[in-house]
Formats: structure tokens, C-alpha cells, sequence
């Protein structure tokens, strides 16, 4: 598992290690927190460049799940699908920063699996949580349909859906990563530059891709022909 090897591990806390992969996140976290704490206490009736940036990204983020879950469902599933999509989309730019992925301590965290799997694990458990609360436990009927025995098999399905998107997610930042690492070896000043400009979309659309899909994945849990 990229990631975890003995050469990431910066420091130990209570025994457990640190990797460079948590300390960015840690970091892209931490710039959460103050850029909300700032927002948050200083609302203003004519709102500044910081403010007017976090209601476009907000009411942005709102409108588009709307449309896939609905005006009712997106604002109860926003918090969950803006921070997945958010801290995707700064995890997967986190690597085209300078020095990162050469510089110990500072790592894209999505371009581990341990990091992107976590996130289908809790893909999964938010999409049959959203499917028991809206329907009822009436919704787990659809594990043992049309026979019980099929149990096993529709778990693992219902599983293998978010992490094939955790899966897609790791392979191209990883692939990302390492490519703009060559380069960067090859010619320091001038190659990584193409690819660090494909990243930055191509970082947009992976964390895209993941968030519209878990969406998608909650829409169908919580609607009542499912």
C-alpha cells in the first residue's frame, strides 16, 4: 500500500505513526477550520472577496447536488458531499504545490489507497445510513431480495461501488504524482509545468467524479422505488 512505508513516517503519537500523507491532511484541515472560524464570525450584509468566495462555492455546491438528490436532500447530505468533494479536490491539488512529493512531510494524501479507501468505507456506510433513515428499515429488504441467500453477494456489490471510485481516485493521483516527480528529476524548471496545469483539472474532475457518484449512490438508497 503506498504509503506506508517505514520512509513516510515522520513521527509516532502514542505509538501510532505519523506519514507525511497525514500531516497534509492535518494541514488541509487546519485551513478549513481557520477559513470557516473567519467566515463565520465576521458575516457581513456586503461581504468581502473571502466571503463572496465561500457563498459562490457553497450555493455552487448546493445547486448542483440539488439536482441530483433534490432542494431537500442535498441541503441534509451537503456537509458530507462538500467535504468529500472539497478536501478531494485540496488533497489532489496539494501535490502540484512546490516541493510536494519530493519534500518529506508534505504528500498529496489522496495518492495513497489507505487515504482513498477510507473514504469509500465511509462512502458506503453514508449511503445505507441515508437509505435506513429515509425509508425506513424497510430499505435493508433489498440486501435479501429477491432470495436471502443473495445477501453476500448484494453487500459486496453495494460495497464495490465506492471503492472502485477509490480505487480510480489513487491510481491517477499517484499516476500524477509520480509522473511530474520524473520530470521533475529530468528538467527542473520547464517539464512539470504541462502537467502540473493537466493536474489541476484533472484534480477537479477526480474529486468530481467521486462526490457526483456518492450522490448518486444516496439518491438511489433513498428513493422509494429502489
Amino acid at each position: 500500500m503506498h504509503g506506508g512505508h517505514g520512509s513516510d513516517i515522520l513521527f509516532h503519537i502514542f505509538g501510532l505513526p505519523v506519514t507525511s500523507y497525514v500531516t497534509t491532511m492535518w494541514a488541509i484541515m487546519g485551513v478549513f477550520l481557520i477559513v470557516s472560524i473567519i467566515v463565520t464570525r465576521r458575516l457581513n450584509k456586503v461581504p468581502g472577496r473571502l466571503q463572496n468566495l465561500v457563498e459562490f462555492t457553497v450555493e455552487g455546491l448546493l445547486n448542483f447536488f440539488g439536482g441530483i438528490l433534490g432542494p431537500e436532500k442535498a441541503r441534509r447530505y451537503f456537509p458530507l458531499l462538500a467535504t468529500f468533494f472539497l478536501f478531494i479536490l485540496f488533497s489532489n491539488w496539494s501535490g502540484i504545490l512546490p516541493g510536494a512529493g519530493h519534500v518529506k512531510g508534505f504528500r498529496p494524501p489522496t495518492s495513497t489507497l489507505s487515504v482513498t479507501a477510507g473514504l469509500a468505507i465511509v462512502a458506503f456506510f453514508a449511503t445505507q445510513i441515508a437509505g435506513v433513515r429515509e425509508r425506513g428499515l424497510k430499505y435493508l429488504k433489498h440486501f435479501i431480495e429477491p432470495i436471502p441467500i443473495f445477501l453476500p453477494m448484494t453487500l459486496i456489490e453495494e460495497f464495490v461501488k465506492p471503492l472502485s471510485l477509490s480505487l480510480r481516485l489513487y491510481g491517477n493521483i499517484f499516476g500524477e504524482e509520480t509522473v511530474i516527480a520524473v520530470l521533475f528529476s529530468l528538467a527542473p524548471y520547464f517539464s512539470p509545468i504541462p502537467m502540473q496545469l493537466m493536474a489541476i483539472l484533472f484534480g477537479f474532475i477526480q474529486a468530481l467524479v467521486f462526490t457526483t457518484l456518492t450522490a448518486i449512490y444516496i439518491a438511489t438508497a433513498t428513493a422509494e422505488g429502489h
